[in-house]
């Protein structure tokens, strides 16, 4: 098994640890996805199989009863599936989401810390359930489920 870490971790790595790190990243993680820049995310935390993304509570998120919308929410959930994904995944796979369910538990007016996770005997061939929860700051969970995802082998290069 190669411990080498993947570009995407090597540069969270090299960049967080300068000031503004946190938020150089997660600009660079959003031009990748242009989508993401929407919900202006935050990555907070980044490690083998898990991450957390921070999405604040602005008026541009809100809904009609001033809460968080859930689609930023999904948003924010999506982001760090994503980033955890490519700063995990075996050198020898590939991903590609599938689908997307959550439940909608509890009222989001707060910020939102959103979260991926797997185990490391997730990473094989076929479907993964990633595990999602979004949290307020009391750490209510307000949004829970998975995204699927498919993972397969990555062609041989010639």
């Amino acid at each position: 098994m190669n411990n080498k870490p993947t570009r995407v971790m090597a540069l969270y790595r090299r960049l967080t640890k300068w000031p503004m790190g946190h938020k150089f990243f997660s600009l660079m993680v959003s031009r990748m996805a242009p989508y993401f820049a929407t919900v202006k995310p935050l990555v907070t935390e980044l490690r083998s199989n898990y991450c957390q993304v921070l999405v604040r509570k602005r008026k541009s998120v809100q809904n009609h009863i001033g809460t968080v919308h859930v689609i930023a929410i999904c948003n924010g959930l999506e982001m760090a599936m994503g980033t955890m994904a490519e700063a995990s995944i075996p050198a020898h796979l590939r991903w590609i989401p599938k689908g997307m369910s959550v439940d909608y538990t509890a009222k989001a007016g707060s910020d939102i810390r959103c979260i991926a996770e797997v185990t490391p005997e997730q990473w094989v061939e076929g479907d993964m359930l990633v595990n999602v929860t979004a949290l307020d700051e009391n750490d209510v969970v307000v949004v829970k489920g998975h995204i699927k995802l498919w993972i397969s082998l990555k062609p041989q290069k010639n």
